[in-house]
């Protein structure tokens, strides 16, 4: 018995000392592992892990469990993680830290599903499990989940409440703005202390678009962090008042990085010349460490390049000795901003492994670039690139934009087909290229297609609509799509000003203005759309009654531009002189209308002295020839349109198409004015170089159905009848005393055409003739041409 009862003490004598062995050697093992990811040596971690989950799993503490996890989480190592969670699933429903700990590995590595599932087995959940999925759906752009989890806890802490702060942030909804609102005041005074609480709930607020409330609190908090001021900054900056960040920048005595950061961003958005100025000060007076920040440089480089500083940035980024992709992608986008795709290119190949933002970046330049050997490019990158990079959608939108826009309709059609997740951008991108084509037609089937898939437009569809419709001129196309608009859409100022452009467009002048009329605060964009519509249906001194009603902040290049078209169209040179006179920053555009106008008038010589006036500082410009030359032709000067292409074949002798047009142009003069002989001689030298002009078109609406007809045109089944109808339409015109004069020829002849054989074969008496067969009677015709419509055909 004795023996017995000796044995029995021994051996828990023994057990105790294994224990406490067990225990002893844990806690070296605690302070280890934690040794270990405090330093970020998350692979020493594991390995430690692994040597002592191997002599008995079960002993291991809940402490040295959550390190391994941890470890887990800061590699993004699912697989390791799930590893884990096998060997201690036992311990799940039990032990919150172990719990905590593996719904925040799944979150971060974005698998919702299992934190989901490990949060609903959990018995006690904490008030760190509920923080971890609130934290969780934030990070994976599930804020209303967040919303929804906040609800069902009783008594949430400093942490919970700041999490449902970012998550508001994230949502930006006027619901989110009042639920902050609403936690703000309930919440005790004590937690206002806490600087992160006070930066999350500011950034919540301005998120949401509430300045106002943001301000008073800001200007109520006694001791402000530097995150706090930086909440109010980048608040600033995405309620678009950057100056307002500016001044805030000003206040604060010793900026860190971030601060710097959200300054230049700030300056980027403002893009002037302050603002560049402010930029090169600060960049000068920062802590040189201050640039290997990568985000910091990167935003300078940004700031820069959008206020128009190429050269200091390039010079910047030479001396970066590491450069990272976001310092390659902000000098690309700055060459995009500076209309330097070619640069963009040159970089790009500089790159050994570009990401998805760089490649997006690419086809962005070959877009802008618009040639052949963009396009193939942009062709050869697509097929070299992963196959997941195409699963972005913005990528996607990239590289269908720059195949449309380099012409290749068919690679991309192909593309956009075997996309399996279409996106609005996507549909916006095929859209903008079929505008581009003139294929009007498809850009409504896009549309249809759009509604059959349940797919809602936005108001970028709606603008590639409108500016399709703008071409087709069929009213009761027109209402049915304008009627589907949501009227939030159709208080947008660009909607409403696309809107505008489009009822000129086909000549509805009167509608237009009602649109105008109906604009609360209109933009420098919508006044400029208004006088040009007023401009070219020959509206002019309705045009200049707009343009000095405007706000005088808001008239730019664009406004000049219009008014003194306006003037042109109306014959108004003495207002179009002076408006000219004023102009303190006279670009190449507006010297180039200013000289359309006086030629269109016959004022040649002042026209002459104009370009010479800006080629004293400036490199010829072609179009200003041209718009010479027109002039000359509308009156058939032929000795001033051969003094003219003259001049322009020595400035302009390796710029194939402006000569093209211009020796078309040549030949109409002569042929209007008999000489028959010269004309001739152009176009056969024209036809010997091979050079083409191309040819007229003219579209019309007929029942629904658009037609188009070139000159001369024998395509159309009832040809013989539409012809008839022209000659008809002719004697009725000479009829009621309308007699033709040399003015028909003003439309530009297409290479293969004889002045002899246009007169009754122009593809516009085509379009009009086709409205009146079968003794239609028309209340409206409208007719889109390519090329200048003739004397006549105007009647």
């Amino acid at each position: 018995m004795f023996n017995t009862l000796l044995y029995y003490r021994s051996t828990s004598q023994l057990i105790l000392m294994k224990r406490f062995v067990a225990l002893k050697s844990n806690g070296d093992v605690d302070a280890q592992i934690k040794s270990f990811n405090e330093k970020k040596q998350f692979k020493k971690t594991l390995e430690l892990f692994d040597k002592y989950k191997e002599n008995d799993v079960k002993n291991l503490s809940s402490f040295i469990i959550t390190q391994a996890l941890k470890a887990c989480t800061q590699m993004g190592d699912l697989q390791r993680g799930l590893i884990i969670h096998c060997l201690i699933s036992s311990r799940i429903k039990t032990d919150c830290y172990i719990s905590g700990s593996l719904i925040h590995l799944y979150m971060q590595c974005g698998d919702v599903v299992r934190a989901q599932s490990v949060f609903d087995m959990s018995k006690n959940k904490t008030i760190i499990m509920y923080g971890a999925m609130m934290k969780g759906y934030i990070k994976n752009n599930k804020a209303e989940k967040a919303l929804q989890l906040f609800n069902k806890i009783h008594a949430p802490d400093e942490v919970i409440i700041l999490l449902l702060f970012n998550a508001c942030a994230q949502l930006e909804t006027l619901d989110a703005l009042n639920l902050t609102k609403k936690v703000s005041k309930e919440i005790p005074k004590s937690f206002f202390s806490n600087p992160r609480l006070l930066t999350s709930l500011l950034d919540a607020l301005m998120k949401c678009g509430d300045v106002n409330s943001a301000e008073s609190l800001f200007n109520n908090s006694k001791e402000k962090s530097l995150s706090i001021y930086g909440a109010m900054m980048k608040g600033y900056i995405k309620n678009n008042m950057d100056d307002k960040a500016i001044d805030l920048f000003n206040k604060i005595q010793a900026p860190d990085e971030i601060i710097v950061t959200l300054l230049f961003n700030a300056c980027a958005q403002l893009e002037n010349r302050d603002a560049l100025n402010l930029t090169k000060k600060v960049s000068k007076e920062i802590p040189k460490s201050f640039f290997s920040n990568p985000c910091l440089s990167t935003s300078l480089l940004d700031a820069l390049m959008k206020c128009g500083d190429v050269n200091s940035a390039e010079s910047l980024f030479n001396n970066f000795k590491e450069k990272s992709l976001s310092i390659y992608g902000a000098m690309m986008k700055g060459y995009m901003k500076n209309n330097m795709p070619d640069k963009v290119i040159d970089l790009f190949n500089k790159i050994q492994a570009p990401d998805e933002i760089i490649i997006m970046l690419l086809f962005n330049a070959c877009a802008q670039l618009d040639t052949p050997a963009a396009l193939n490019l942009a062709k050869k990158v697509s097929k070299e690139i992963p196959k997941s990079f195409l699963s972005n959608s913005n990528l996607s939108t990239s590289l269908l934009d720059a195949l449309m826009k380099c012409g290749d309709v068919e690679y991309a059609q192909t593309l956009f087909r075997a996309s399996t997740i279409k996106v609005l951008s996507m549909y916006g991108a095929m859209m903008s290229g079929y505008n581009k084509e003139n294929n009007l037609s498809k850009v409504l089937d896009l549309f249809n297609q759009m509604k059959l898939d349940r797919i809602e437009p936005d108001i970028i569809i709606y603008l590639y609509l409108i500016k399709a419709l703008s071409h087709y001129g069929d009213d009761s196309l027109i209402e049915a799509i304008v009627k589907q608009i949501p009227n939030s859409f159709l208080v947008d100022n660009r909607l409403q000003t696309a809107l505008i452009d489009m009822r000129e467009k086909i000549g509805c002048v009167d509608e237009a203005e009602q649109i105008f009329e109906k604009i609360r605060q209109p933009d420098e964009i919508g006044y400029s759309t208004m006088i040009n519509a007023y401009g070219l249906n020959g509206m002019g001194i309705k045009a200049l009654e707009l343009y000095h009603r405007m706000p005088r902040e808001f008239i730019d290049e664009v406004t000049d531009i219009c008014v003194l078209n306006a003037c042109s169209h109306s014959g108004l040179v003495n207002e179009a002189r002076l408006i000219f006179k004023n102009i303190q920053m006279k670009t190449e555009r507006i010297y180039g209308t200013m000289i359309d106008c006086l030629s269109r008038a016959s004022y040649f010589e002042e026209a002459e002295e104009l370009i010479n006036e800006y080629e004293r500082d400036h490199s010829p410009v072609s179009t200003m020839y041209m718009a010479l030359l027109s002039g000359a032709r509308n009156i058939n000067n032929s000795c001033l349109s051969q003094k003219v292409y003259g001049r322009m074949k020595k400035l302009f002798s390796d710029m194939k198409n402006p000569l093209t047009s211009a020796a078309i142009l040549l030949a109409n003069v002569y042929g209007s004015s008999g000489e028959i002989d010269k004309a001739s001689d152009i176009r056969i030298e024209l036809n010997k170089s091979g050079a083409k002009k191309r040819s007229g078109i003219s579209s019309t609406i007929v029942d629904g159905w658009s037609f188009d007809f070139r000159a001369h045109d024998r395509s159309h089944p009832r040809t013989a009848d539409i012809y008839a109808e022209v000659e008809k339409m002719s004697k009725e015109l000479i009829a009621h005393g309308h007699e033709y004069d040399a003015s028909w020829i003003t439309r530009p002849l297409d290479p293969d055409e004889t002045v002899e054989s246009v007169l009754c074969g122009h593809s516009e008496k085509l379009a009009i003739a086709w409205h009146f067969i079968d003794n239609r009677k028309p209340s409206r015709i409208f007719v889109r041409k390519n090329l200048r419509v003739c004397g006549d055909c105007r009647m």
